[in-house]
């Protein structure tokens, strides 16, 4: 007998319209993976950037959508230890199937939650801190350098904003776009905080640092700024580990720019930097859970709500997650 369930349904490339709450089977496991009662479902931003096309997602649509959940273990494959089942536990799919009440995906990506962190805050806190944590420990910050954290209001730069200094930065300089977003900056950390709404801003950078040098910028914006910044780095021994490109291309230098300045890049991305991020999952969520990391959370919202969640993260309007929360009860 089938059973059916809500799930949210990408129903072409678009606008957040074609994510429709539907009803679909309900997923089975294959023989390597698990199956969960979703409790807490993450909006992320890449998933913004797949539902339009910008980015490949490499399975046609209609699809269920999503990439992460948290939940308890309703199912296991054949090979996979029974003992997991009734553990509350986060999972990453393949790519899709995570908007919905249940959730299949690979055992191997199955982690644990820790007593006393909730679903949500797990759910929000998993993808963005398990990203700051490898860039900090590829950063290697010797305890007394300048960084720069490029939007350190939310998302990665949010809790690369909160870690710097335990993890060895004595001067965190933060762009944040917007009032809002800049004194979020500061209350998480930072010491100082630029608008990057400002094209200019790049000088104000400078401005701030008054003749001192950044040590290490982690670059979330990419495009053509980046090359402005490498002026105001330590030569020989500044870094930029560039993992983002918020502006819409990564960072624009060549080696020659790098080279004649002696300074480094690190590309975090490819196969092997995101099963570093993978390896980081039980860390961030015992951060959470001991206190250490915060996480941040928008709003909890019904399954039905994800179209909202993707217009208003598309808007960069909100500072913390957008958490879906499916009732397979009701």
């Amino acid at each position: 007998m089938e059973f059916m369930m809500k799930a949210i349904v990408m129903t072409a490339t678009g606008g957040p319209e074609v994510l429709v709450l539907q009803e679909v089977p309900e997923p089975q496991p294959g023989p390597a993976d698990v199956v969960i009662r979703a409790e807490a479902i993450p909006v992320l931003f890449p998933e913004t950037k797949l539902r339009s096309g910008e980015f490949p997602l490499g399975v046609e649509p209609p699809l269920v959508f999503g990439f992460q959940a948290v939940g308890v273990v309703t199912e296991v494959g054949a090979d996979v230890d029974p003992a997991l089942l009734g553990r509350r536990v986060a999972v990453a799919t393949m790519g899709f199937g995570a908007y919905a009440e249940y959730v299949s995906a690979p055992a191997d990506s199955v982690t644990p939650i820790p007593d006393g962190l909730s679903s949500v805050d797990a759910a929000a806190v998993l993808m963005s801190g398990s990203v700051a944590l490898p860039l900090l420990e590829t950063a290697a910050l010797t305890g007394t350098e300048t960084v720069l954290i490029e939007a350190a209001a939310t998302g990665i730069g949010s809790y690369l904003t909160q870690l710097a200094k335990e993890y060895g930065a004595a001067r965190i300089i933060a762009t944040a776009g917007g009032p809002a977003k800049i004194e979020q900056a500061r209350k998480l950390g930072a010491d100082e905080v630029i608008d990057h709404n400002n094209p200019d801003w790049p000088t104000h950078l400078r401005e701030t640092l008054s003749g001192t040098t950044l040590d290490v910028v982690f670059d979330a914006i990419g495009g053509p700024t980046a090359l402005d910044l490498l002026d105001t780095m330590t030569p020989l021994r500044g870094r930029m580990l560039s993992y983002g490109w918020l502006s819409g291309t990564p960072a624009q230098l060549s080696a020659t720019d790098l080279i004649t300045r002696g300074l480094t890049l690190t590309g975090c991305a490819g196969p092997t930097w995101l099963a570093r991020v993978a390896e980081a999952r039980p860390t961030t969520l015992t951060q959470a859970a001991t206190g250490t990391l915060t996480p941040s959370i928008e709003a909890v919202l019904p399954l039905d709500q994800a179209a909202h969640a993707h217009q208003q993260i598309e808007a960069r309007t909100p500072l913390g997650k957008y958490i879906l929360q499916p009732n397979p009860t009701d």
